[in-house]
């Protein structure tokens, strides 16, 4: 749970659109919260939308990338041998 402390005058805003459109005052914050926040993400690079997912279910060896051409060519001549 949070809390927040407003103006008196956006308050009164609230409190008067909360009554004319028949809605809670926390339904018109969440609402407005979540245009917020997805505007923001909008904002925000590709990158920085999946960094927490990336590298998450990684091997743990980070040269992969940069030996994958030798590691294929090890299990083609390992398979060749047999």
């Amino acid at each position: 749970m949070i809390s927040v402390r407003l103006s008196k005058e956006l308050e009164d805003k609230i409190d008067q659109l909360s009554k004319q459109e028949s809605v809670t005052k926390s339904d018109i914050i969440k609402e407005a919260l979540e245009k917020y926040i997805t505007e923001q993400e909008k904002k925000m690079k590709p990158y920085e939308l999946g960094e927490e997912f990336f590298g998450r279910n990684g091997s743990g060896k980070g040269n992969l990338s940069k030996t994958y051409k030798k590691k294929v060519r090890d299990k083609i001549n390992e398979k060749m041998s047999h």
